[in-house]
């Protein structure tokens, strides 16, 4: 395949295929994705996707899997709300448990909303909204089990779990040895996330995760590290479409090796200044927010900005 990246979606499918049994559906701005080989009567889905998408992923996992399949459970990466917008109905209308992180929990359960995004990063529209973006924590009550201490995943055998955090502080990576596939959530992306142009195109090339909701970036460089000492040889991330053998391998190390010149912003509330966290949540938030002079004046530009790549990417999503 070109360039080190998997084909776009054809064939009139909603999902496009990661591996055999890894399909990728993605839900405007972010991906989700369906573990299990097509038809199977086992599968598992990996985060949620934005609110109001819930009927679309029923839909594409019936698609996928027959009439009425509802997976064993559904694994999160982490709990940002473009990742769990559609959780709380999909697992209460399917009935299924869903597994996370131990540190992730307090977002999870109601006990902790997100720290603030940060929109002074830079990097464009999608960074300069970012203070409109929704932090607050879900509630899934005891639907929400800690993963497996032993590092394996429920309903994916051959997977483990790892700790990736800096994106979110009980943010996890999935990783199947055997072919060395790689689920990334958001602890690097394959898109330039902060800028609204470059979601648009989808332009492929390996970035750290999102700037604007990047909390603690010293955690977010050891989690890169990890992850490129691994070698994947594909690599579906929770935004930009998924990458294969070696470019995906090239840039991966490359961002790991100049991390900080390549995925640090050069300024922004959390450089320098980690949110500090414990199992309780968010303990103490430090600086202050930057002001930020342009955000009133490019805030209408930016929302418009926005709004004509929703449209764009849904009028593109049905001619699939």
């Amino acid at each position: 395949m070109e360039n080190g990246m998997l084909q776009a979606w054809s064939g009139g499918s909603a999902t496009m295929e990661v591996t055999p049994d890894v399909a990728c559906l993605q839900d405007k701005i972010v991906n989700l994705f369906f573990v299990g080989a097509k038809g199977a009567g086992e599968w598992v889905l990996i985060d949620a996707g934005l609110y109001g998408s819930a009927s679309r992923i029923r839909s594409a996992a019936e698609e996928r899997y027959g009439k009425g399949a509802r997976p064993s459970c559904i694994v999160l990466t982490h709990g940002h709300f473009d990742h769990v917008g559609a959780l709380k109905e999909l697992a209460e209308g399917w009935d299924v448990p869903v597994y996370a992180h131990e540190l992730e929990m307090p977002y999870l359960t109601g006990r902790s909303d997100y720290p603030p995004f940060d929109p002074t990063v830079g990097g464009g529209a999608m960074a300069r909204l970012a203070f409109m973006y929704p932090r607050k924590a879900i509630d899934l009550g005891s639907r929400v089990r800690k993963f497996p201490e032993d590092g394996s995943v429920p309903g994916m055998p051959g997977w483990k779990w790892l700790h990736t955090p800096g994106h979110t502080p009980g943010h996890v990576s999935l990783f199947r040895e055997s072919d060395r596939t790689l689920i990334v959530g958001d602890a690097f992306v394959t898109t330039k996330q902060e800028s609204a142009i470059a979601v648009l195109s989808q332009k492929q090339e390996v970035h750290g995760p999102p700037m604007y909701a990047t909390p603690d970036w010293g955690q977010a460089r050891e989690s890169v590290e990890k992850l490129a000492a691994l070698r994947p040889q594909i690599a579906a991330t929770g935004h930009g479409v998924p990458m294969r053998g070696a470019e995906l391998e090239s840039q991966l190390v490359t961002l790991a090796r100049h991390f900080d010149e390549l995925a640090v912003p050069e300024h922004g509330r959390y450089v320098g200044h980690p949110v500090i966290t414990d199992k309780n949540g968010a303990v103490a938030i430090v600086p202050p927010p930057i002001a930020d002079p342009t955000t009133k004046v490019i805030v209408g530009g930016a929302v418009a900005a926005l709004a004509g790549v929703a449209l764009m990417l849904v009028s593109r999503s049905r001619r699939r």
